[in-house]
């Protein structure tokens, strides 16, 4: 199959290439023949006219003075490309080379005689691997233990980590989301749930992100990445106040050393010094 369909491929590239060229190959002249056409058909015109008394000497020798100046005076078309002698056995032997130098890669770098790797056969390896994985992985395995517990919080926790992990926060907002349906009591999930909202709206902190962070508080205040976050919203609405009550317990639970520290009692301080000022 693989190999009828490649043949097939190629086949209808080779047509299209030689298909293009043939439209693209024009008569020599074709241009310069229909300006000569048109120039002897206006000129014709005007002998009728002047041949039917409509056009007295003077005009038909000033119009037809006119119609030769507009002839010579017109502007230079590049000619049509035209096929030469050699074109086709040129690209002919172009489409050759491709389809060798494709093949050379391929018989080179790849694995032809590979036996197919369906996807639950991946899935079930990495399940049984004693090696560590990658978090697209750990994300896939744990997304057929959900399939076959649908209802087991935990599991759905650990899959909206994993795809978080992986960088599909969409799909991790999605697992949270589950996970809350079955315990809407889980501070931590409300609060993961929002940065995975966060994160889909690229750094945005939108009003269902900023839901998801006011209830992971309501229910566990110690939640101090939602107290982060809560505290950038209300640093973009300038609401000072706001800002110290979210963050001061924030700073208080990081070491004096930790740069995260020092840099939101840097920012907090500059943004009393702006209140202060105004």
């Amino acid at each position: 199959m693989f190999w009828t369909l490649a043949a097939l491929a190629t086949s209808l590239a080779a047509l299209l290439i030689f298909g293009g060229a043939r439209r693209g190959a024009a008569p020599a002249g074709s241009d310069d023949a229909l300006a000569a056409e048109t120039a002897r058909r206006e000129f014709a015109a005007l002998d009728r006219l002047h041949a039917d008394g409509l056009l007295g000497e003077a005009e038909w020798n000033q119009a037809r003075a006119e119609a030769g100046r507009r002839w010579l005076d017109r502007p230079e078309i590049p000619s049509a490309p035209r096929a030469g002698r050699n074109d086709r056995r040129i690209l002919a032997a172009g489409v050759v080379l491709a389809v060798a130098a494709t093949l050379g890669l391929y018989f080179l770098l790849a694995e032809p005689g590979f036996p197919d790797q369906p996807y639950a056969e991946r899935v079930e390896t990495w399940a049984n691997s004693t090696e560590p994985l990658e978090p697209v992985q750990v994300a896939a395995v744990l997304e057929r233990e959900v399939r076959a517990r649908p209802d087991d919080r935990r599991m759905l926790t650990m899959l909206g980590a994993a795809r978080f992990q992986a960088g599909d926060a969409v799909g991790a907002a999605s697992a949270f989301r589950r996970a809350l349906a079955l315990d809407s009591n889980d501070a931590q999930s409300w609060a993961r749930l929002g940065e995975s909202l966060v994160r889909s709206q690229d750094g945005e902190i939108g009003l269902d992100a900023e839901a998801a962070f006011r209830e992971a508080l309501r229910r566990d205040p110690d939640q101090l990445g939602a107290r982060y976050f809560l505290g950038e919203a209300e640093m973009k609405r300038g609401d000072l106040n706001a800002v110290r009550l979210l963050w001061t317990p924030l700073i208080r639970a990081l070491d004096p050393s930790d740069p995260r520290r020092i840099d939101l009692e840097r920012r907090l301080a500059g943004l009393s010094a702006t209140g202060a000022a105004g």
